[in-house]
């Protein structure tokens, strides 16, 4: 795959930057991970700016984030309404809990977008709820576009200050990652459980 994203660079430039960030964001097996550090070593190695580099690769995480909102939005709050109540009894899932799950969404919205931009795996798919919340588009510009220009800035960056060694930084990115996989499928093994021994616990109060 390194060989794939650096013929990318190499062919197209900053449209490669941009199409692999946005790519990046609808097929996670392409990592950010790989793809920016990578960006910022093609910084040294090529007549590439860290610049623009930099907002290329944040308007393809954009582009990316926009298309997932899009299909979160086509996810009305009565199609969610209805496949629970035919399936939620299995989860113990009911249509109070998806009426908590939006309100939730409406009140914390803004810091769950930002923040979860930061988050392997996750900071692409928050972008789904997003749209089926009906997440306010201006605001979700700018949150989705603030936090990818932080995340992106630091892992090419620090591509560019570790030039050969760029490989360094994605050992790191790959333990944080493992870490991040693991919380969250704690959390979510723990809700679960918590829920199915009718404690009535719900993360969104």
């Amino acid at each position: 795959m390194e060989e794939w994203i650096i013929w990318m660079m190499e062919q197209f430039g900053y449209l490669g930057v941009y199409a692999l960030m946005a790519i990046e964001n609808l097929f996670p097996p392409i990592p950010s991970e790989v793809v920016l550090p990578l960006s910022g070593f093609m910084t040294v190695r090529t007549d590439l700016t860290m610049t623009a580099v930099i907002i290329y690769a944040t308007s393809g995480s954009l582009t990316g984030s926009l298309l997932l909102y899009g299909i979160g939005m086509s996810i009305s709050r009565e199609k969610l309404e209805t496949w629970v109540e035919r399936h939620g009894k299995y989860l113990r899932l009911t249509k109070a809990d998806v009426n908590k799950a939006f309100h939730w969404f409406e009140t914390y919205g803004y810091w769950a977008v930002f923040f979860c931009r930061m988050l392997p795996l996750v900071r692409s798919f928050i972008s789904i709820p997003a749209g089926m919340a009906r997440f306010s588009i201006l605001p979700f510009i700018f949150l989705t576009f603030s936090g990818s220009l932080i995340w992106n800035s630091a892992l090419i960056y620090t591509g560019a200050v570790l030039g050969d060694s760029w490989r360094d930084i994605v050992h790191y990115m790959k333990v944080y990652s493992i870490w991040t996989y693991v919380i969250i499928i704690a959390v979510a093994f723990f809700t679960i459980w918590w829920m199915r021994k009718g404690k009535g616990v719900r993360l969104w109060r």
